[in-house]
């Protein structure tokens, strides 16, 4: 009798676990989301963060607030995330950052154990641009130039072990080359020291800088893909520019904190793969010079692995140390 009645209470406790789970599934969301953006208004990241969110909003349901948490090549918004409920409400723009993160600074979380990545949300290249007073119109020609002035030439980035800042060292040790870093705080303020004339070049990524580019308070010099991007044809890259072999390309995504719910991160799968479908959405993102992606929460894992052991070798091989 007694195990009779223990059996019943144990299907009764799982019967209501179920419909507990089942209730979470069907209110979520119930409240507006925040999306973490780790670099100030202005800079790729958040040009993309708000580039999916309206679309994302309407299919969840509620509202996506965007919250910039600037500093520390993102991995202060990343280690908010990192810590925060996992209950589906607090979510994270992956920065390309998040794959050097690791071999450069000291970390209060896992870069990999410590999220449930959604999907990767797209990617593009970094376009070197320099001030119109720097005589220079190809690579071939900065190259020379810098050749003659080693260690004359400053050059911008959106902080250290950005793929901003890793562009102009992979471009130094591919060319032999000597600049001065001098790292800002995102990719808004990096553009805006190179416009002032503060720095003499940057590697901005694409969406940061194509429309100053197009505007000509820039000089847009070469692109850092193997094949030139949609978004500028005209422009070649820096591998067909006489540096061949030269490659550099930033992915953002979407990420949870681990433990939240698969359910959860179903529904946010989704919608986000649902709004980079979107026409508006694409045409938005492809014309920044962005290319939408949307791949699966286990192919996006996968990648994220990869790219942070390969920007480790990179990095420790350059001898980068964080700041």
């Amino acid at each position: 009798m007694q195990v009779s009645f223990v059996a019943r209470l144990l299907a009764l406790m799982l019967l209501f676990g179920a419909a507990c789970t089942a209730f979470a599934q069907t209110s979520y969301p119930a409240k507006p989301i925040r999306f973490l953006v780790g670099f100030p208004p202005g800079g790729t990241n958040d040009i993309v963060a708000r580039a999916v969110a309206p679309r994302f909003s309407e299919y969840l349901g509620q509202s996506v607030v965007i919250e910039n948490r600037g500093g520390a090549n993102a991995s202060i918004a990343t280690d908010l995330v990192a810590h925060a409920a996992p209950d589906g409400y607090t979510i994270l723009l992956v920065a390309p950052g998040h794959a050097t993160n690791p071999a450069l600074l000291k970390l209060n979380f896992d870069s990999v154990n410590d999220f449930a990545f959604i999907t990767l949300l797209a990617e593009s290249q970094n376009l070197l641009v320099v001030h119109p007073s720097l005589p220079a119109h190809s690579v071939k020609a900065l190259i020379a130039l810098s050749k003659r002035r080693p260690g004359d030439i400053n050059y911008g980035s959106s902080g250290t072990g950005t793929t901003v800042h890793l562009s102009a060292e992979l471009f130094q040790y591919m060319t032999g080359v000597k600049w001065v870093h001098i790292p800002y705080k995102g990719g808004g303020p990096g553009l805006i020291a190179l416009m002032a004339g503060e720095v003499s070049l940057y590697f901005g990524n694409v969406p940061t800088v194509i429309r100053q580019a197009r505007a000509g308070k820039v000089r847009a010099v070469a692109t850092t893909g193997l094949k030139r991007t949609p978004a500028a044809p005209d422009i070649p890259t820096v591998a067909e520019s006489g540096v061949p072999g030269y490659e550099v390309t930033t992915a953002y995504g979407m990420a949870a904190p681990a433990k939240t719910p698969r359910a959860i991160l179903d529904r946010l799968h989704t919608d986000i793969v649902r709004a980079l479908n979107a026409p508006d959405t694409r045409e938005r993102l492809l014309g920044l010079g962005a290319d939408p992606v949307g791949n699966s929460p286990e192919q996006y894992t996968a990648f994220m692995k990869n790219e942070i052991a390969k920007w480790a070798k990179v990095i420790k091989a350059a001898g980068i140390k964080g700041e």
